[in-house]
């Protein structure tokens, strides 16, 4: 019979050894007594090596990278394959889909056709896309406008997810219709609740205000112009070099065609970035030719919603993130202005920091790549900063954790709440909160400055260094009656989560539950399956598997509004917005974002 700590130790041993195979075995270059500056050279070591082992670590595939100090470009280089079957290997010059960051070039677009007075940012859409039009619920609401659309206020939904991701798309010119019985998720300006549906219909205007074709436009307007060669708008990625292959777990994909072109449908390499970094860190000039003006930099990168009681700490430009928390996170440089990309397959990261001027992007073909291209961005812009200016990052002091919050302030956490993520729930223990999300369960503890901190345990025994992640605090906050949690590293705060209550469900909504099928798919790619709605903890939940992101399986709450229709609830993307109940050929079916799902026998 073995003993029990023995079998812990064993297990405990294990676990290590796990951890060290995942660190890899190299270790990092040796880093020179002094930083030169203008001398890259231990940076390109040094982020090769932590490149090569996060690829590693994450299995991915293909990565390229540059890096820009001002008007040079000090470094580009891929790794790994474009094209693992043909063994072609990834380059400055393999072509990836960007996904979102798309967005900031739709921006530019629209922001020099304001110069030109074709385009009026605080103007109703609706001025510039005549047949745009959503039902509302909100009274005395303001109008939709372009600047709205660009900081993601508007409460256009996130998406119309039917015909998204399809073979045939239909062109951006359609969506006016398609959307027509949608509802609006929020009122324009009170949330920040990121939108693809916003930014193409922004597209749209850009497209109609300019008399061409979106993608053609932007051709003529921003790409050919900064002279990015192998970059284009397009609704699909090319089969042929230098565009590279796709992957998930390994294995090849194809990335299917997306309709919404202006939010996500940009084609380009890091070589071709690095022009549009240079270009905003002149502040709008690329060799010697204006592409926008200085002031019209200046106001993209201004915060734009300062006065959003609902956003708290986080802030957002016209099109650029200015809030790094929880993934670029780079301090005492003044404005940090990103913005990250995914399509199904392929991830991307744009950093600039304008008043040191430097800028990198980061781009893979790996759908498992997102928390790689974020890190290696800023640990590229964190060396690259001490090299050009000799500063370093302040070291990130622990605060101490103990019985700072008494057993009355935890229970006032005790409850569920949407997240980002799903549906969360907090339960009070002794001394610490329990949180569960996702199927996982870690804790929250107090610390000194009464916030709490994450813990996860080992087999519930041992505490793991969680880096970064573990120097956030998270507390309460009510806003215009919604509780909310919130997270903050000491200077950035972010919203993570509303609490929820639950609600008496009428007869009507009790004889729904069960598992749906969609019934219009279809040639789109389908993201859901699985659908059920149930009811646990007196919250009415819509559950679905995510087939193509991991198989995650999500959990939303939902609030009836009456028998024949509810929203989803909650602060930010995919929230607020409607559920309806429709009967079509004597059956009845649930109608959101364009799919019909009809009850399983």
């Amino acid at each position: 019979m073995h003993h029990p700590l023995k079998k812990i130790a064993g297990l405990l041993l294990a676990a290590l050894l796990m951890l060290a195979l995942l660190a890899g075995c190299a270790s990092p270059p040796v880093r020179p007594q002094a930083l030169v500056p203008g001398e890259y050279g231990y940076l390109k070591e040094h982020i090769t090596w932590l490149i090569r082992k996060e690829m590693s670590k994450n299995n991915v595939q293909g990565l390229s990278i540059a890096l820009v100090d001002d008007q040079q470009v000090v470094w580009s280089e891929g790794f790994g394959f474009a094209d693992r079957a043909a063994q072609t290997p990834a380059s400055g010059d393999t072509v990836y889909r960007v996904g979102s960051v798309s967005k900031l070039f739709t921006c530019l677009a629209a922001m020099q056709l304001v110069e030109q007075g074709r385009l009026d940012l605080d103007k109703p859409l609706a001025t510039y896309v005549p047949d745009f039009s959503l039902r509302s619920r909100f009274s005395n609401a303001k109008p939709i406008t372009l600047r709205s659309i660009m900081t993601h206020h508007s409460g256009i939904p996130s998406d119309y997810l039917k015909g998204m991701w399809t073979q045939q798309p239909q062109p951006i010119s359609t969506l006016p219709a398609l959307i027509r019985d949608e509802y609006a998720a929020f009122p324009p300006d009170t949330v920040f609740s990121y939108s693809n549906l916003g930014m193409s219909l922004l597209g749209l205007a850009v497209q109609n205000a300019s008399g061409q074709e979106f993608s053609r436009h932007l051709q003529q307007a921003v790409v050919t112009p900064l002279g990015m060669r192998h970059a284009a708008f397009s609704a699909a990625i090319g089969t042929q070099a230098p565009a590279a292959r796709a992957y998930r777990d390994g294995e090849e994909k194809a990335e299917p065609p997306l309709r919404d072109i202006p939010a996500g449908g940009l084609n380009a390499s890091v070589n071709d970035m690095s022009r549009f970094i240079r270009m905003i860190l002149a502040e709008g000039e690329f060799n010697g030719q204006r592409i926008i003006k200085p002031e019209t930099v200046h106001e993209m990168l201004r915060p734009q919603n300062s006065s959003v009681a609902l956003d708290q700490g986080f802030r957002i430009g016209l099109g650029w993130m200015l809030d790094g928390l929880g993934g670029i996170n780079i301090k005492n440089v003044g404005t940090v202005a990103h913005h990250s990309g995914a399509t199904l397959y392929h991830r991307a990261q744009l950093v600039v920091l304008p008043q040191v001027k430097l800028g990198v992007v980061v781009l893979s073909n790996s759908s498992s790549a997102q928390q790689v291209v974020n890190s290696i961005s800023t640990e590229a812009l964190k060396l690259a900063l001490e090299i050009k200016t000799g500063q370093k990052q302040p070291e990130k002091k622990p605060i101490l954790t103990g019985e700072f919050l008494s057993a009355d302030e935890l229970k006032a956490y005790d409850g569920s709440y949407t997240t980002m993520a799903g549906l969360g729930r907090l339960s009070p223990r002794s001394g610490y909160l329990k949180a569960e999300l996702m199927d996982r369960s870690f804790r929250l503890v107090p610390r000194q400055d009464k916030k709490l901190q994450l813990q996860y345990r080992l087999l519930g025994l041992f505490p793991i260094d969680l880096g970064e992640l573990g120097h956030y605090g998270v507390s309460r906050v009510n806003v215009s009656g919604h509780e909310l949690l919130k997270a903050s590293d000491g200077e950035q705060e972010v919203v993570i989560g509303e609490k929820v209550t639950p609600v008496a469900l009428s007869a009507a909504w009790q004889q729904r539950l069960g598992s749906y099928r969609i019934t219009n798919l279809g040639d789109d790619t389908q993201f859901a399956d699985e659908i059920t709605l149930r009811l646990a903890d007196g919250l009415l939940l819509i559950e679905y598997t995510m087939r193509e992101f991991g198989n995650a399986r999500i959990s939303q709450v939902i609030r009836p509004l009456s028998d024949n229709e509810a929203v989803t609830v909650g602060l930010w993307r995919g929230m607020g917005e409607t559920i309806r109940v429709l009967q079509e050929n004597g059956k009845e079916q649930l109608s959101f974002s364009g799919y019909r799902l009809e009850k399983a026998p």
